[in-house]
């Protein structure tokens, strides 16, 4: 049996390169903070011996940067279709836990050296796929075995947020001050009119929750018919959740992790009979089986940084499928190339239950020549080789000398934003509310 690359048409992979970048972020606000007015990401691009190259997207603080020089030598020489190989990469490296708290970038629930080895190997997934996509002149969904629907709707992502940020030099956006009820609808109607949205999300943990169940009143009286959605991030304490949980019932579709603990969850659930979303309770393979024993989360919300890539998505699609579990997308501060990684495997899912979550409204850079576009709250799935988007070089050698300029923005951190505005700010103890 032969294995040379071009009679098995995939060939060999000759080079990695990596390039952080920091892109401009609006003054988001969440449960631990503010948004810093830069977030650093991580392009990946995968050469192939004939000269193709794919593109992957990923976080881009220092410690993934470091584990993804130290992974990346390994691709060299593996076929670009050899997908199962490159997920194997370092497994050996994600053993030890990083940190007891839910991190900065996302808020995960526990971040372990796998959870960081997956986002990485996703972004090397991404790219190979999208290489070898080219190589044969496919889309990406087509190795994933095929779309079943040609667009994929995304949910409007709704925040609190300042103006603008507090540096005289930080970027601006023309989203608004959001900071009330009227200032939430306000938004829904901007991202209605730019966007198509037909369903809202709204981040909730930066305020009170009266003042956010006020809001998505607020919505639902504005957008009747429209579905609704909050994400407190676990800011709450059970006694506040279950209260929420009843104030909302046939308000909202579902809470998203109203909770952090697991078996308050599932209390809520069994006591409010209401429906509860997690990206934080089941970010991991390890941690379904729990969750879903304690039925503490219907719809699970996935994520192809968080899972390792396209592939495990399906997967992960599959076992929520066998258990009865619904299945959705979770989304953090992108750009194009992970929105389009995300639209085309959500192509293929045949359980899709909810429109995905999706941040990237809110960029106002990107790294690809022609941004993805929103046309009644969805994106159209591309059948053109590969993921569908072409590399900006002069964009993302732009945006990677800003990181070169800003080493004090090099890693997200939300607290120590909006400690600059208010120094007496900590990191939040759980439950906030």
């Amino acid at each position: 049996m032969t294995t040379d690359a071009t009679a098995t048409g995939s060939p060999r992979i000759t080079e990695v390169r990596l390039t952080p970048i920091l892109i401009a972020d609006a003054p988001l606000l969440n449960i631990a903070g503010v948004h810093q007015p830069y977030a650093p990401r991580l392009i990946v691009e995968i050469v192939t011996e004939t000269g193709t190259v794919g593109l992957g997207e990923t976080y881009g603080d220092g410690a993934y940067l470091d584990l993804a020089a130290r992974l990346a030598p390994h691709l060299t020489g593996l076929p670009v279709g050899g997908v199962n190989a490159i997920r194997a990469v370092g497994r050996e490296t994600g053993r030890r836990v990083i940190d007891s708290h839910p991190d900065a970038s996302g808020y995960r629930g526990l971040l372990t050296g796998e959870k960081m080895r997956l986002s990485i190997v996703s972004a090397f997934e991404t790219a190979a796929l999208d290489a070898y996509g080219r190589e044969l002149g496919v889309p990406v969904h087509a190795l994933l075995g095929g779309k079943v629907r040609d667009r994929v709707e995304y949910a409007a992502y709704l925040f609190h947020k300042w103006g603008r940020h507090p540096g005289a030099d930080d970027p601006t956006d023309d989203w608004g001050e959001v900071v009330d009820p009227d200032g939430v609808v306000a938004l829904a109607r901007l991202f209605q009119e730019r966007c198509g949205s037909r369903s809202f999300k709204l981040k909730g943990g930066a305020f009170p929750p009266d003042q956010e169940v006020a809001a998505v009143r607020a919505l639902a009286d504005a957008f009747p018919g429209h579905p609704l959605r909050l994400d407190p991030n676990g800011a709450w304490s059970l006694k506040t959740s279950l209260r929420v949980a009843e104030e909302l019932t046939g308000v909202v579709q579902y809470l998203e992790d109203p909770t952090a603990r697991l078996e308050d969850m599932a209390e809520v659930r069994r006591r409010t009979g209401m429906p509860l979303a997690t990206n934080m309770v089941v970010t991991a393979t390890e941690e379904i089986a729990p969750a879903f024993a304690a039925d503490a989360v219907q719809i699970v919300l996935s994520d192809h940084h968080f899972w390792g890539g396209l592939l495990a998505t399906r997967d992960l699609a599959a076992v929520c499928d066998a258990h009865g579990r619904a299945l959705s997308m979770h989304s953090n501060t992108h750009l194009g190339i992970s929105l389009a990684a995300m639209t085309q495997v959500a192509a293929t899912l045949t359980r899709l239950d909810h429109s995905c979550d999706t941040h990237y409204p809110w960029q106002s850079e990107d790294v690809i020549t022609e941004p993805l576009t929103f046309q009644d709250g969805a994106v159209a799935v591309t059948d053109t080789p590969g993921l569908g988007v072409e590399l900006d070089r002069d964009a993302l050698a732009r945006l990677h000398e800003r990181w070169n300029r800003r080493p004090d923005l090099r890693e997200r951190d939300d607290i120590a934003a909006m400690r600059a505005v208010h120094p007496d700010h900590r990191r939040p103890t759980l439950p906030k509310f």
